[in-house]
């Protein structure tokens, strides 16, 4: 999985350093300030490629700067508000990487970063090994900061994450019922009769007339 992770996020770095170079060749040698309030403008225009680019380009022509570390997040920030939540881990894990303290930034990271797998799941019965894996990542996040104060938010993830889980190992048990294969459909069931959430008074998703033909 992290050699997986490792592939994407060097395709996403040679995707920001590549291509498209022509339309940016006209900025450099800019100040600090300046790259900063042009990739805010790219922010606010919605042309994220372009901020990504000049990011790239204020990254390796001011390197010590401080206020890259205030872009990382506010880029991560403006992909996540578009739903591009790779880049917005990728820019997250860049800035734990730069400016991690093993403290409340790293920590201010790290929620983000679930939050951002959080706000990924759009379709409730889908990615059943990724909502596992986020579920993990909670766990160990509340392990590390056991005070942290983001804990009612994380926990509520936690519980919609696990909630999430249960109605898909109704569904898949469901599924292998009627498909005949019974024991498979028992290895589900009884996932089911073991789960704390057994008894939980689940509202179903609604699904859209579309898909409801093909589940």
């Amino acid at each position: 999985m992290k050699f997986v992770t490792k592939i994407l996020y060097a395709t996403i770095l040679i995707f920001l350093l590549g291509g498209c170079a022509e339309k940016y060749s006209e900025l450099y040698n800019l100040t600090p300030d300046e790259w900063y309030s042009q990739i805010i403008s790219d922010i606010k225009d919605r042309d994220l490629e372009s901020a990504d680019k000049h990011y790239t380009s204020m990254s390796s022509e001011h390197v010590a700067s401080p206020l890259l570390e205030q872009i990382l997040l506010i880029l991560s920030q403006a992909h996540a508000n578009e739903e591009e939540y790779l880049l917005a881990n990728f820019y997250l894990d860049e800035y734990i990487k730069r400016y991690g303290d093993n403290g409340p930034k790293t920590e201010f990271a790290q929620y983000l970063k679930i939050k951002a797998n959080f706000d990924s799941f759009s379709q409730p019965n889908r990615n059943q090994k990724l909502m596992q894996d986020s579920i993990n990542e909670i766990e160990k996040f509340l392990y590390i900061y056991p005070n942290t104060k983001y804990r009612p938010l994380i926990e509520t993830m936690l519980t919609k994450f696990q909630l999430a889980i249960f109605y898909l190992d109704e569904q898949i048990a469901d599924l292998y019922e009627r498909t005949g294969r019974s024991k498979s459909a028992e290895i589900y069931k009884r996932k089911v009769e073991e789960s704390p959430l057994n008894n939980a008074q689940l509202i179903k998703p609604q699904l859209p007339w579309y898909r409801k033909i093909f589940e």
